[in-house]
Order: structure tokens, then C-alpha cells, then sequence
């Protein structure tokens, strides 16, 4: 494999950031979600919560909630200034992703070159960023409904909102997931995403 740097240690970094955040904030947002479900048929088992009650579980969700967005927009500039946006994720079509898509599950989708993502890649790390969005902007609105009524307006309603909120948070523990499955079927990724080569 070259030698060259293939992901620059700022996206690992934020990289790293953004799974810890994640994962506190999905933990500690099912612990306030169990104190006043959107759905009464879903309910989020202790052992996967952070917080132990309500009060504890925001004050987690908050800590985390500024590393979260801090942490994006970082990411996010510096994605777009070093143009690596354009570079690594873009064009991608839904032909690409299709046919990409039914490659990978037929197991034969090729992971050779670790520095091109795939058509699925490219859709999936689109989907994310968007996604992030959302639950920072949904997140405003559920919080700070008062202040923001316009966003509040947006998103259909308070109560609409913590829909919203409940759903992009569904997608990004789906993605979270699914990452996860794939660096286990190609672990060179997961050093990649390490060392940057």
C-alpha cells in the first residue's frame, strides 16, 4: 500500500470527535426520549442509556451537544475550503448508487483502492452530513422552541420537531451501524481512518 496520507489528520480528528459526540448524544437523547416517549411502544433499556434520569441525561446530551456542532462545523469548513467535498464526494448519480449498491450485496463490490469511495460511500457520507444538520436544527427547535420560532414553524411544530429530531437520530444510528459492519468486513479502513494511510 503507498505511503502517501490518504485522510489528513484533520478528518480524523474530527472523525473521532464526531463518533464519541454521536454516541453520547444518541445515549444520553434515549434516556430523555424514555421520560416522555413520542411513541409509547418504544422504550430504550437502561443499559444503553446515559444520564439515569432526565436532568442527568440533558446535562449530557447539552456537554455533548456543543462538541456535536462545534466539531461539524469544523469538518464541515474544512471540507469545503480544502475542496475535498467536491473531491471525494461528488458527482455521484443514482445509477452509480444502484448499481454500487447491488455490488455490495452480492459481495462484489471492490475494496482495493481505499482512497475512492464507491457510489454507496459517497451517498451514504452526503446522507450523514445533511442528516447532522438536521438533528443540530431540530435539536434548536425542540430546545429552544420560544427562540426560535421560525425553525419551530419549519419543522411543523413543537411536537413535530421531536418527530424530526427522533428520525434523523434514527438515520445517523443507522449509518452508525452500518459503518461499523463495513469496517469489520474491511478492516484496513479502520487503520486508514488511524494512522491516514
Amino acid at each position: 500500500m503507498s505511503r502517501t496520507t490518504i485522510q489528513p489528520v484533520w478528518v480524523r480528528i474530527t472523525h473521532w470527535i464526531n463518533a464519541l459526540a454521536v454516541v453520547m448524544m444518541v445515549m444520553s437523547g434515549w434516556q430523555i426520549y424514555d421520560a416522555s416517549p413520542i411513541f409509547p411502544r418504544i422504550q430504550f433499556p437502561a443499559s444503553i442509556t446515559l444520564g439515569g434520569w432526565l436532568g442527568g441525561a440533558l446535562q449530557w446530551h447539552f456537554a455533548f451537544m456543543w462538541l456535536l456542532v462545534a466539531n461539524f462545523l469544523v469538518y464541515l469548513a474544512l471540507n469545503i475550503v480544502s475542496r475535498r467535498l467536491w473531491r471525494k464526494f461528488l458527482p455521484v448519480s443514482p445509477a452509480a448508487v444502484a448499481r454500487d449498491l447491488v455490488a455490495a450485496l452480492r459481495g462484489k463490490l471492490g475494496h482495493d483502492d481505499l482512497s475512492r469511495y464507491n457510489a454507496v460511500q459517497k451517498f451514504a457520507y452526503l446522507v450523514v452530513i445533511v442528516d447532522i444538520a438536521l438533528v443540530i436544527l431540530s435539536g434548536l427547535a425542540v430546545w429552544k422552541s420560544v427562540q426560535f420560532p421560525l425553525l419551530r414553524t419549519l419543522m411543523g411544530g413543537y411536537d413535530n420537531a421531536r418527530v424530526v429530531h427522533f428520525f434523523a437520530m434514527s438515520v445517523l444510528v443507522a449509518f452508525f451501524v452500518v459503518h461499523v459492519v463495513m469496517v469489520a468486513l474491511v478492516p484496513r479502513s479502520l487503520l486508514l481512518m488511524i494512522r491516514g494511510r
